[in-house]
C-alpha cells in the first residue's frame, strides 16, 4: 500500500489526531502500575537483603572458594576434577558441582572486582523477586495483592539473599513454574523450552532436583481426571501425554549436558544421604526457629492461604497440595529452604488471596507521570545503596582477616576455622577444611574438625595432622585452650567484623 493510499483511507481529521490515539495507550503501558510495584520491589529487596550492607555477601564463606574454583577454570581451561586447595584432602576426587553459578561471581569480579560481586548478587535477589511478582500478577490479576506477596517473598529470601549460587537455582525454579502456568492456558508448546532450562540448571546449582520433582509431580497428577471434593483435575488428551513424555525424557536426558556426567546427577543424593556431620551441624540446615522473624512470617502466609480459601473456596489442581505441603515441610525442617517456599507457594497464595478478600477492581485510568515519578523515586533511593569499588574494597578489608590470610605460608599446615577456609583458598593458602564440606565429610576431616573444635582429643588430632599453626576466632574455646597450653603463641591479631581473628603458631 503507498502513502497516497494510507492517507486517502484516513479520515478527515488527519494524520495528526490520529497519533495521540495510538501514543496514549502505549505509553500507559509503558508507565503503568506494573512499573511502580517493580521499582518499588527492587527498592524493598535492596533495603531488606544484604544488598543494603554489601560487605556482609562477603562474609559468606562460599563466595571465596566459588571464585576460586571458577578462577582455576578460566585460567586453565580445563574443570576441576581433584581437590585442588587443602592439605588433608589433596588430590582426592572432587567436582564442582556449582561451577556455572561460580564463574559468573568470578567474571563479575574480573571485569569490576567487587562491585561485580555485588552487581551479579543484586540481579540474582532483584530477578528472583521481580519473577514471583509477575507470577503472583498472571496468577491472581490483582497488582496490589502482588505487590505484597512480593515484599513477604524478599522477607522469606533473606535467608539466601546473599552473594549465593543458589540465586540462580531459584531463579530456574521460577521460570520452569512460569512455563508450567503457561502450558494450563494453552501454551504448551512452551514445554520445549524446559530441557533447554535443565540442561543450564544442572551446571548452575543441585536445586534441579527440585525441578524435576515438581516436572515429575505435574505430569503424573495430569495422567488421570480427579473430581473428588475440592479436587478437580482434567486428564490430559493423548497428544498431551505424549508431548509431556517426551518433554519429561528430553530434561532427563538433558541433564548429562555436563562436564562430570553421572556424578554432578549424584551430587544432590551425596548431600541429603552421605553427609551427616555437615547437615548435623550447619545451622542453614537445621530445623527453622518459629521465635524468627522469618518463621513468624512463614506461619501468618500459611493461614492467610486457610483463611482465604475458608472464606472463598476453589477447585484445586492436584498438584497444587502435595507442591504446598513439600515446601512448607522443607521450610520448617530446613532454614534454608523458607526461599524454596517463597518460590513455590506465594504465587498460588496470591491468587487465593486475591479471590477471596479482593474482589476485581473496576476499571482505572492509571496516571502515567505519577507511576514513573513514583518508579523514578524509588530506583534513586536503589542507586543510593550502590556502594563504590573503593568504599566496598575498604568495608570488606575490615569484615575479614584478609591481611593475616594473605601473610600465611602456602607450606604451613593450618588449622584454620572453615568460615576462613573460602578466603585461605581464594589467596592461595593451604587449608585444613573450607565449606566445601562434601569432600571432608567423606574422608573423615570434617569429623576431626568438629572433635577438635569440641574437646574430643582435639590436642592428638593437631598432633596427628601436623598442624603448626591455628587460624582461629579469639572466642573460640579452642583459642582459648591452646593459648594457655605450653607448647603455643600468639603471633597476629586481626579485627574481623565483631570478631578478631588469632594466629597462632606452635613453639
Amino acid at each position: 500500500m503507498t502513502i497516497e493510499q494510507v492517507d486517502d483511507e484516513l479520515p478527515a481529521s488527519g494524520v495528526g489526531d490520529l497519533q495521540p490515539q495510538v501514543a496514549e495507550p502505549m505509553i500507559r503501558r509503558v508507565f503503568g502500575r506494573s512499573l511502580m510495584d517493580m521499582a518499588l520491589l527492587v527498592m524493598v529487596a535492596f533495603i531488606l537483603s544484604d544488598l543494603r550492607v554489601p560487605a556482609k555477601m562477603f562474609t559468606d564463606p562460599d563466595i571465596w572458594w566459588h571464585m576460586a574454583c571458577a578462577r582455576i577454570v578460566d585460567q586453565t581451561h580445563h574443570f576441576i576434577r581433584v581437590e585442588p586447595f587443602s592439605f588433608t584432602v589433596a588430590g582426592q576426587p572432587w567436582i564442582d558441582p556449582e561451577w556455572l553459578s561460580s564463574m559468573f561471581y568470578w567474571l563479575g569480579f574480573k571485569w569490576l572486582g567487587h562491585l561485580g560481586v555485588y552487581a551479579v548478587m543484586a540481579a540474582g535477589v532483584c530477578g528472583n523477586v521481580l519473577l514471583i511478582y509477575w507470577r503472583s500478577c498472571w496468577r491472581s490479576r490483582s497488582a496490589a495483592v502482588s505487590l505484597w506477596m512480593s515484599v513477604v517473598a524478599v522477607l522469606l529470601m533473606t535467608v539466601n539473599a546473599s552473594a549465593r549460587t543458589i540465586l540462580f537455582g531459584y531463579l530456574a525454579l521460577s521460570i520452569e513454574m512460569a512455563i508450567l502456568d503457561w502450558a494450563e492456558r494453552g501454551k504448551s508448546r512452551l514445554l520445549w523450552a524446559l530441557p533447554f532450562l535443565f540442561a543450564i540448571w544442572i551446571n548452575m546449582h543441585g536445586s534441579w532436583i527440585f525441578g524435576i520433582a515438581v516436572l515429575a509431580l505435574y505430569v503424573a497428577c495430569g495422567w488421570f481426571q480427579v473430581d473428588l471434593g475440592i479436587f478437580h483435575q482434567p486428564a490430559f488428551s493423548r497428544d498431551e501425554r505424549a508431548r509431556f513424555l517426551y518433554v519429561f525424557g528430553a530434561s532427563i536426558a538433558a541433564l548429562f549436558i555436563n562436564p562430570y556426567g553421572w556424578r554432578l546427577l549424584w551430587n544432590p543424593f551425596d548431600m541429603a544421604f552421605a553427609q551427616t556431620v555437615n547437615l548435623g551441624n550447619v545451622s542453614e540446615w537445621q530445623p527453622l526457629n518459629l521465635g524468627w522473624f522469618v518463621g513468624k512470617v512463614l506461619v501468618l502466609t500459611i493461614v492467610s492461604l486457610i483463611a482465604a480459601n475458608a472464606l472463598k473456596g476453589r477447585s484445586w489442581k492436584l498438584y497444587e497440595m502435595p507442591l504446598l505441603f513439600f515446601a512448607w515441610y522443607e521450610a520448617f525442617a530446613h532454614t534454608r529452604f523458607t526461599f524454596l517456599a517463597a518460590v513455590l507457594t506465594l504465587p498460588i497464595i496470591a491468587g487465593d488471596l486475591a479471590r477471596a478478600f479482593f474482589p476485581p477492581p473496576a476499571e482505572k485510568k492509571t496516571i502515567p507521570v505519577a507511576n514513573a515519578f513514583v518508579a523514578l523515586c524509588a530506583l534513586a533511593v536503589v542507586a543510593s545503596y550502590i556502594p563504590r569499588e573503593s568504599k566496598l574494597k575498604e568495608s570488606v578489608a575490615k569484615e575479614l582477616p584478609i591481611h593475616t590470610v594473605q601473610a600465611l605460608r602456602p607450606e604451613w599446615r593450618t588449622l584454620n576455622i572453615d568460615d576462613f577456609g573460602g578466603l585461605m583458598d581464594f589467596y592461595g593458602k593451604s587449608t585444613f577444611v573450607d565449606t566445601r564440606w562434601d569432600t571432608f565429610d567423606h574422608h573423615g576431616v570434617m569429623k576431626d574438625f568438629v572433635d577438635i573444635l569440641h574437646f574430643k582429643n582435639s590436642l592428638a588430632l593437631l598432633d596427628q595432622y601436623r598442624i603448626d599453626h591455628v587460624l582461629m576466632r579469639d572466642n573460640e574455646p579452642l583459642t582459648y585452650l591452646l593459648m594457655h597450653t605450653g607448647g603455643w603463641r600468639e603471633v597476629a591479631r586481626e579485627p574481623a567484623g565483631d570478631d578478631t581473628c588469632v594466629l597462632l603458631e606452635r613453639k
